[in-house]
């Protein structure tokens, strides 16, 4: 494999388990709710995953698992923001803080454990390909299927009912609950897709991106898909764009002592956070761009009237 194609190789794997977390999130953010608990259930879908996988043997098998917990994580969230009221921006701290203790708890006995990696779609004669072969043929099904999920999110958001009538609930929820749509029961759908999908970007970390498990190996990553959400106003394609355009910085981080570039090593792993904090306050200074894109009543408690 030539450098430009392990690159690229390289960035879409980075790109991966940002593109699930973000699209879940957006879904999320869609219905008028605000998770900030993405990084948590990255790591408990991450931990969850390895876990299984190593017992059962079935990586497939670890990847539903790892969904399950930290779809299981964001009805917590759920229970305690919609049912019980709680303040959105606290609960998703404390879920994180929550997923983060649990998974090293969990992960304790596995550590430099060995677990194979997620083969990869071998073509005879396709696939050995100068360049095209390793792009478009040399991955794992979670990498194909992340660009399906893409597909999935817009259609369902922009071509359906139901995605009118959640994206109506995360416009105004006193509206839709007005023409008797159910609007907590939209949202705790649209939180545990939400988490479902944060747990399979964290399933792909530990089964397939870095077969192993390490304590905290999210690092961050669900901070950055939150910020994701943000950089692509809200539109299932701009993540795709945006999740790649940070996975290759991370992928600059990670090559760039071999490239020559001759900057300090922590400052390179300093760069998918600085390009997120930089992106943030891009878009932050442009508040018409929010107000136009932002769902109305994210993050406003709804109380139905009795």
């Amino acid at each position: 494999m030539d450098t430009a194609a392990a690159v690229i190789v390289s960035m879409m794997a980075a790109a991966t388990p940002l593109l699930y977390a973000a699209l879940g999130e957006l879904v999320t953010e869609k219905s008028g709710v605000l998770n900030l608990g993405v990084e948590g259930m990255m790591i408990t879908g991450a931990v969850t995953a390895f876990a299984t996988a190593t017992i059962t043997g079935s990586s497939a098998i670890g990847i539903v698992a790892g969904a399950a917990a930290a779809m299981a994580l964001s009805l917590i969230f759920a229970v305690l923001t919609l049912s019980l009221v709680a303040n959105q921006v606290a609960t998703g701290l404390a879920l994180t803080i929550f997923g983060i203790g649990l998974s090293a708890l969990i992960g304790q006995g596995y550590v430099g454990t060995p677990l194979d990696a997620l083969p990869k779609l071998d073509i005879p004669g396709i696939s050995d390909i100068a360049f095209v072969g390793p792009v478009v043929f040399g991955h794992d099904f979670l990498i194909y299927f992340s660009f399906v999920m893409v597909g999935v999110v817009a259609w369902f958001l922009y071509k359906t009912r139901a995605g009118l009538v959640l994206r109506a609930v995360g416009e105004s929820h006193d509206a839709a609950h007005a023409i008797g749509y159910p609007v907590i029961g939209i949202r705790y759908l649209a939180v545990a897709f939400g988490g479902a999908m944060a747990g399979v970007g964290g399933a792909y970390l530990s089964v397939a991106y870095t077969p192993m498990w390490i304590e905290n190996m999210t690092a961050g990553r669900g901070w950055i898909a939150l910020a994701l959400v943000v950089f692509a106003t809200w539109r299932p394609g701009r993540v795709l764009l945006g999740a790649y355009l940070f996975g290759g910085v991370t992928i600059l981080q990670l090559h760039g002592q071999g490239f020559g570039l001759g900057i300090a090593s922590q400052i390179l792993s300093m760069l998918p956070y600085l390009a997120t904090i930089l992106v943030l306050v891009l878009i932050s200074s442009d508040r018409a761009l929010i107000r136009l894109n932002a769902p109305a009543d994210i993050g406003k408690i709804f109380r139905p009237a009795s």
